[in-house]
């Protein structure tokens, strides 16, 4: 592992894959969690607000900016997803209201301007619609090339949707904000990493895997420890994604959860944990059954240049090790 330590900022709807992407970022030691910018999707954006600050409480991280973005998409009505992470976005989890205060910059403000005061150190990690950064690329159009890189979550580039027959939540939820990034962020130095459902379904997070990380915490996978003491990650590790299994269950036909934005936060921080291959993407604004749709020329028969870096492939393996080891850690420091 490098000794050097990535600045990375991340854009959320924090429902409960990207809450265990925040765990992963402030217990990783090669991440520089720089701050964390909020958009309405799997909940509507000031529970995300609150969910987001929560979170970076539980883990110790109170010092984070957290700024509240755009509440809507930036043409279609907001839908949210409480059948996936719950009411509030964390399952059955509770947690004890967010002391910290929200950023007085806006979500897209907060993002043009760290980038221009770090010109080519940033690494933003999207994880929810794609809403704050088509504003922010829109307010400062050189913003690809001030970033050090974009990784995205989202898309489903050789694999069904989860949203819709071809859809994926994050580019289904604003389709146009979608479109507007692949299409800023298209020159060869500044193609962003996109992360789709057909390699962020490998990271199938199974109870076994929870209860190695309450092992490394020294306590059991309700959070309980030898000395009758609750540890309050594993708790809500284990309140959280009990509810997200529950759902993987009913409509996935499998006891465990997929934890796509984990993933992708820890490919931020080290890109070997995936094989990607160049490719030319653009979004479905207006298909009758496909709109959202990330649709990808594999065979070049646009004649377009690649504006995308898709990732086709992901070492589970490597990266479960590390996501054991470092909330395992994390929980075990609280």
């Amino acid at each position: 592992m490098s000794d050097v330590r990535i600045p990375i900022l991340v854009d959320c709807d924090t429902g409960i894959d990207d809450s265990l992407a925040l765990l992963y970022a402030v217990a990783s030691p090669d991440c520089d969690l720089v701050a964390v910018t909020c958009t309405a999707g799997n909940v509507d954006a000031r529970q995300v607000a609150e969910n987001t600050r929560a979170v970076l409480e539980l883990a110790g991280r109170s010092d984070v900016e957290v700024a509240i973005g755009r509440e809507t998409p930036l043409e279609r009505p907001l839908v949210t997803t409480p059948e996936t992470h719950g009411p509030r976005g964390i399952g059955y989890a509770e947690l004890p209201p967010a002391r910290m205060p929200l950023s007085p910059r806006s979500g897209p403000d907060l993002i043009v301007e760290e980038a221009r005061r770090r010109p080519g150190e940033l690494t933003l990690v999207t994880l929810a619609p794609l809403t704050n950064v088509a504003l922010a690329v829109q307010r400062a159009p050189e913003l690809p090339r001030l970033l050090r890189r974009l990784v995205i979550m989202g898309g489903s580039y050789r694999s069904p949707g989860n949203t819709a027959p071809t859809t994926e939540w994050n580019v289904n939820v604003d389709p146009e904000a979608a479109g507007i990034v692949f299409a800023a962020f298209g020159a060869d130095s500044t193609r962003p990493l996109a992360l789709g459902l057909d390699v962020t379904e490998r990271a199938k997070l199974l109870p076994d895997h929870l209860a190695e990380i309450a092992a490394r915490a020294g306590c059991s996978p309700d959070g309980r420890g030898p000395d009758g003491r609750t540890n309050a990650v594993i708790r809500y590790l284990d309140d959280a994604l009990r509810f997200y299994m529950e759902f993987h269950s009913r409509y996935d036909r499998f006891f465990g959860a997929f934890i796509h934005d984990p993933l992708a936060l820890a490919t931020a921080i080290d890109p070997t944990l995936v094989r990607t291959e160049p490719v030319t993407v653009d979004v479905e604004l207006s298909g009758r059954l496909t709109t959202g749709e990330t649709v990808a020329d594999w065979r070049h028969v646009w004649g377009r240049p690649p504006n995308v870096d898709v990732a086709v492939a992901a070492d589970a393996d490597r990266f479960f090790e590390r996501f054991i080891e470092r909330v395992g850690d994390l929980a075990a420091g609280r």
